[in-house]
């Protein structure tokens, strides 16, 4: 596995690149600009990125990260761990983060855990949910043939439903599937996911497919297209 590391501090560095180069081939940038290039021309299978870069802001190293490719997992190294912070961090593109300071067994622990739902991800086949069509390999969305572009978080919310149509999954539940630490600051997270899910998903289309389980969590309604009709 290839690891990426984007971070500007020096001794983390050094660190980082002895103790992450036990299990993983691993190159280093210490810019925002330079992490970029080597994520384009490397093709990391993970990418570690610390928010304080010379440069630029990380998060805007993360998002550009993600439109290159919504694939690559990101895991971002920061010093603040608040629901504004964390909020910042999804919008961004983000798929975990580590408070600093922090073990290098955890970053690992993290890193695998990652590259497992990556890994996940590519070898299951087509979910389709009445109009609903998600591709888990090409991590694409379309509905009545129209093809939905979803942020990676919103993606893994509507895998997560869709790959369980009338059931009603708690806020927990989501958590605990979307993000690989399950702490209970991404609780709000979720209610601002599902309503942009329901602006790309639903909104535009002749009938919802995600509901409200009112003080418990939302669901893929199964019976929203016979009751279109």
């Amino acid at each position: 596995m290839k690891i990426l590391v984007i971070e500007d501090n020096p001794r983390l560095v050094i660190k980082l690149k002895q103790q992450l180069s036990r299990w993983y081939t691993t190159d280093t940038a210490s810019s925002g600009d330079e992490g970029l290039r080597l994520a384009m021309t490397t093709t990391p299978d993970i990418v570690i990125l610390d928010l304080n870069l010379p440069d630029m802001n990380g998060l805007q190293v993360c998002e550009s990260l993600r439109q290159y490719s919504l694939d690559i997992p990101i895991l971002i190294l920061t010093g603040i761990d608040t629901v504004e912070s964390t909020v910042s961090l999804l919008e961004s593109g983000a798929d975990d983060y580590l408070t600093k300071p922090f073990e290098v067994d955890e970053l690992r622990a993290r890193i695998n855990a990652l590259s497992r739902r990556r890994s996940r991800h590519h070898n299951e086949k087509f979910i389709r949910v009445a109009d609903l069509t998600i591709d888990p390999g090409r991590r694409t969305v379309e509905r009545s043939g129209v093809t939905i572009p979803l942020r990676r978080k919103e993606y893994d919310i509507l895998e997560y439903l869709a790959t369980h149509p009338g059931r009603v999954l708690s806020r927990q539940m989501i958590i605990d599937h979307a993000w690989e630490n399950g702490r209970a600051s991404w609780v709000g997270s979720v209610d601002v996911h599902i309503k942009q899910l329901r602006d790309k998903v639903d909104r535009p289309f002749r009938y919802p497919l995600i509901k409200t389980s009112y003080g418990v969590g939302y669901m893929i309604d199964t019976s929203a297209s016979d009751n279109a009709k």
